[in-house]
């Protein structure tokens, strides 16, 4: 996540009528429940002379649609760039959260270490962590990891069922729920032999 410091001063809901929609904004950064101490470059949505006297709303650069009353003390309001105002934080930019589960052949503490030292290198050493960590022995072998209805068709051959393939490591069930109506089927991995004659 990366910040600067901002110059602004917040807007009465008068000033925020006035808007226009190429006018910058800055509003609350808070996304999907997330609450973030800090301000978002915005637009308003509508131009400001539509809203009289109901909430304003404001789309951020990341995408988040949230609704704004300026006038509001419990709220962060609407503010705008200005040289005579207060130092505000803004987000600038915001990574992704990657949550993975890795299958290490072999696996070592080294190679975890080498792994994380990797993605460090990367990435950078602030940005990568290890929230959790929790090391899982499993035979380094494939399976074939299937989706099938879960009311299975009695007296049908097994290569006529429907299916979807999923994945070919086991670890991954731990991670996976079925979809609405199916369930997993783990089997031996069997490679896709093509016998068609070739010239």
């Amino acid at each position: 996540m990366n910040t600067e410091k901002v110059t602004a001063r917040r807007l009465t809901a008068g000033e925020a009528s006035e808007l226009g929609l190429q006018d910058g904004i800055f509003v609350s950064a808070e996304m999907s429940g997330l609450p973030l101490d800090c301000f978002a470059p915005a637009f308003l949505t509508e131009p400001g002379e539509n809203f009289e006297g109901k909430s304003f709303r404001a789309k951020t650069i990341f995408g988040d649609e949230i609704h704004v009353l300026p006038d509001n003390a419990e709220e962060r309001g609407i503010w705008i760039a200005d040289k005579a105002g207060e130092e505000i934080e803004v987000l600038r930019s915001a990574g992704v959260l990657l949550n993975l589960a890795l299958f290490v052949p072999d696996g070592s503490m080294e190679s975890l270490q080498s792994l994380y030292a990797a993605a460090r290198d990367a990435f950078g050493a602030g940005i990568v962590q290890r929230w959790s960590e929790e090391t899982v022995a499993v035979p380094d072998v494939k399976v074939d990891l299937y989706e099938e209805p879960a009311r299975g068709r009695k007296n049908t051959n097994s290569q006529n069922r429907d299916r979807r393939a999923l994945d070919i490591y086991p670890t991954r069930v731990r991670f996976l729920e079925p979809s609405d109506g199916w369930r997993f089927i783990v089997e031996p991995h069997k490679e896709i032999v093509d016998d068609t004659p070739t010239i």
